[in-house]
């Protein structure tokens, strides 16, 4: 306690020279790992979380060596600092060397992403740096290397940053796999979280430390700093009475140019990469004078494109970013004095995680604009300004039973050292994840990586392990060489390298999407007009243009769902505004005007009610209903109902939904009071009913085709020869089968089918909301005109089969038809 008293006034001291004053969470961190606890540092955006556990790990060094002097290379390595994104890397080791410099340590910060060369790599192995900034990733490939105990000897803590953004991805099982590694060969290791606030941080520490939460001395330490959010909305001059999804962010793009130009430096951020590159676009088109001033930064620009936007934008070269979440998380650019959010983030921490990009310093005011892309999403910006207000955000929900990637990391065990099959069941069956795998899932585990299970075992190339003196080995260098150019969990469509003709790396785009063009077609990427020529080994070869584009860019999964956080208080915020009065909330008193058609034409549903639409059109029979769940679960839901109502009479229903409700179309009239005296809204028998309702036979098939990446069934290529994505679809689709019809009990199978219903249609959520409505009063209206509730989603069930063009005519000669 003496020495902790010590050193803490060394921290101090290099604080006061650079005119900063630690926070008390600071003081609290710096105490809690100079005692020996393990522990998770809760604090907002931008108050210094990043040196509440810097600044230990080089305290404890001074202690264990008696002072701030050390020997360049011989230390080995002391520390690994994992980050989910590369952007933030660059940021810790900024911070990190300021830190080493200051207190006087010859020691060396290095980062390891997948951008670090061959080379490099091997320097770091024969002489580790003292202080490593990695990934998920790059951890597993350290253990996938010969010796690596002798690398990790003298490790004494690992930091998972963004702890949060991990924990609900299989990026978070990944670590806590490794953790449970370094744990066994690095007695003296601590553990430490850094998170933002989440609805769920008993369990996000649970899941960082494992059964060690238990054994020995962990804390949550929590700043009391409160961070200001100032949400306002960018209103259009007049409100549509039948608002649709996707075209009124563009057309406030004239509001936007004004925003910008009255600050120094703004980040505009999307949701999709499609979406950044389409406004990157417009906004030159509207104001041309920001060429130069403005760039974009999204996933798939190439890593030099990206580290000049980030060195511009601290350097205060850049205006505007148009961006993505690419530059959600930690990233410090204090020069950014304004954030403006394109269409809603669909979730609460989202939307503060890219507030608080702005006012980047402890207790400075982040400002953030809302720019709908139609007029409900206003209810959205009411409902965000809440929940910041009443200290609302989502839980992050870890996975559980992962075994995918279990098999990925006893298959890079095997490629190191080998490993004993008992030790590591003890160690894995500490970790949150696989708490609860048994004896015989193991064994099963086992025998898949030796002899390919039960399905595959004639098949010499699924033998991947051997055992040989009691240890399971990877003795094929064949094997070994793929398995290491295939580990990770990030999971994605096929992507071909885009160059320039001249050989200029641009970036990355999806195979689906190349496919679909024709030599001479221009696309929209990475902020430039680009001129497809020809695809030549795997490389989109393009050059630029001034012709106008035909296309743009999409990658797959960019629809984000509603939150159940988000989608609470939207029901909050509706229910506002079926009480009389003037609102709070200068959205809401926008709405009215479209508030009081939708009351008009149908109702205006309170808490205590749930609405239904039932009417007739020139194209069938609509019945509409509006839970306010999100789209994945509207997804199930209308599923469910149309199979439930399908045994009442025999017809056909197609299915469209928004975050706000779900339509069901028959060219027959459909049975809905019927049905309702039958209780098809019910959660009796939602898992078998569910099962029954959608193809989970098809929607498990398709989840299987990352389970079958992750564990190592499908391999997709060396580096520059990528199999094609139709073959690792038909190869995995391959597998599904075998495995549904001759081994029906295959873990990798089961797990399909779990992360289907736990994940893709949300049926715990899906059970609530059931629940909820059962409490709630039925209402069933039968509106001449469609509302401007059912509009949008009428309007996104259209957008699937016509072009963009189309369809704005379409929506046109319909806005005409129903309109009074």
């Amino acid at each position: 306690m003496a020495e902790e008293k010590a050193l803490i006034p060394i921290a101090e001291g290099w604080f006061e020279d650079q005119g900063w004053k630690p926070f008390q969470f600071q003081r609290e961190s710096w105490h809690a790992y100079l005692s020996g606890y393990n522990g998770l540092v809760n604090a907002p955006t931008g108050s210094g979380k990043t040196y509440s556990l810097v600044m230990p790990i080089l305290l404890e060094y001074i202690r264990e060596n008696g002072g701030a002097t050390s020997s360049v290379g011989k230390n080995g390595l002391r520390a690994i600092w994992i980050t989910p994104i590369k952007a933030l890397a660059k940021e810790i080791s900024n911070s990190a060397q300021r830190a080493v410099a200051g207190l006087g340590l010859d020691w060396q910060v290095s980062l390891r992403t997948g951008d670090t060369s061959p080379a490099d790599r091997q320097k770091m192995k024969k002489n580790p740096p003292e202080f490593l900034i990695t990934t998920p990733e790059s951890l597993q490939l350290m253990l996938a290397q010969k010796g690596y105990p002798k690398f990790f000897k003298n490790l004494r803590a690992v930091v998972c940053d963004e702890w949060h953004e991990l924990m609900g991805s299989k990026r978070g099982v990944q670590m806590e796999l490794g953790l449970s590694r370094l744990k066994t060969i690095c007695p003296k290791l601590k553990i430490w979280g850094i998170s933002a606030t989440i609805g769920n941080m008993d369990e996000a520490v649970q899941a960082l430390l494992g059964a060690s939460l238990d054994k020995g001395k962990s804390k949550i330490i929590r700043s009391d700093i409160k961070k200001v959010i100032e949400v306002e909305s960018v209103l259009p001059d007049t409100l549509e009475k039948l608002p649709w999804a996707g075209h009124l962010g563009v057309n406030l793009i004239d509001k936007v140019i004004p925003i910008i130009k009255n600050s120094n430096s703004t980040l505009i951020f999307t949701n999709t990469r499609s979406f950044a590159e389409i406004w990157y676009q417009k906004l030159l088109d509207r104001a041309p004078e920001l060429a130069g001033t403005m760039a974009m930064h999204h996933g798939s620009i190439s890593r030099e494109l990206r580290d000049w936007v980030e060195d511009a934008l601290h350097n205060e070269q850049l205006k505007a970013v148009v961006c993505t979440s690419s530059l959600d998380l930690g990233v410090d650019f204090r020069p950014v004095e304004t954030i403006i959010q394109i269409g809603s983030p669909k979730g609460v921490a989202r939307f503060m995680q890219r507030a608080g990009r702005s006012g980047h310093q402890p207790g400075a005011l982040s400002k953030i604009y809302f720019v709908p892309t139609h007029s409900l999403e206003l209810v959205e910006a009411a409902a965000l300004r809440e929940a910041i207000k009443v200290g609302l955000v989502e839980d992050r929900i870890p996975f559980i039973r992962s075994f995918d990637v279990l098999i990925q990391y006893l298959v890079t065990l095997a490629v190191s050292d080998g490993f004993d099959e008992r030790e590591i069941f003890e160690e894995v069956k500490e970790t949150f994840c696989y708490n609860s795998i048994d004896r015989d899932e193991w064994l099963w585990l086992l025998s898949f990586i030796t002899t390919g299970g039960s399905s595959l075992t004639a098949y010499d190339e699924y033998r991947k392990v051997e055992i040989e003196d009691g240890l399971y080995k990877v003795t094929n260098r064949r094997i070994a060489m793929r398995h290491r150019l295939s580990i990770g969990t990030i999971v994605s469509d096929s992507s071909l390298k885009v160059k320039y003709i001249t050989g200029k790396y641009i970036g990355t785009i999806e195979e689906w999407f190349i496919a679909r063009l024709s030599p001479g077609d221009v696309f929209w990427f990475a902020g430039r007009n680009l001129e497809f020529v020809r695809i030549k080994e795997m490389v989109v070869q393009v050059r630029n243009t001034k012709k106008k584009a035909k296309a743009v860019p999409s990658w797959m999964g960019g629809r984000m769902p509603l939150s159940s956080q988000m989608s609470v208080m939207l029901r909050k915020k509706l229910h506002g505004v079926t009480l009389k009065g003037k609102k709070t909330d200068p959205e809401l008193n926008f709405l009215m005007p479209l508030m009081e058609l939708q009351r008009k034409r149908s109702h205006l549903p309170n808490k205590d009610e749930f609405l239904i639409e039932y009417f007739k059109s020139k194209e069938g029979y609509h019945v509409l209903m509006y839970p306010f769940e999100g789209r994945f679960v509207h997804e199930g839901m209308g599923a469910l109902l149309a199979k439930r109502i399908s045994e009442i009479t025999p017809i056909t229903l197609s299915i469209a939904m928004n975050d706000y409700g779900f339509e069901l179309l028959s060219d027959r009239e459909i049975p809905i009071y019927e049905a309702l005296e039958t209780d098809v809204l019910t959660s009796d028998n939602l898992y078998q009913d569910i099962q029954g309702s959608m193809n989970s036979v098809e929607m498990a098939r398709r989840r299987f085709r990352d389970i079958a990446s992750i564990s190592g069934l499908v391999f997709k290529g060396y580096p520059g020869q990528q199999i094609k994505d139709r073959h690792l679809q038909s190869s995995s689709q391959l597998f599904f089968d075998v495995f549904h019809d001759y081994e029906a009990d295959n873990l990798l199978l089961l797990q399909a089918y779990e992360e289907v219903m736990d994940f893709q249609l949300e049926e715990a959520r899906m059970r609530r909301a059931l629940e909820r409505i059962h409490q709630q009063k039925i209402i069933v209206t039968e509106p001449e005109k469609p509302t401007p509730f059912a509009f949008p989603i009428m309007v996104d069930r259209m957008r699937e089969k016509l072009s963009s063009e189309k369809l704005e005519d379409r929506i046109r000669r319909m806005t005409l038809d129903f309109e009074e």
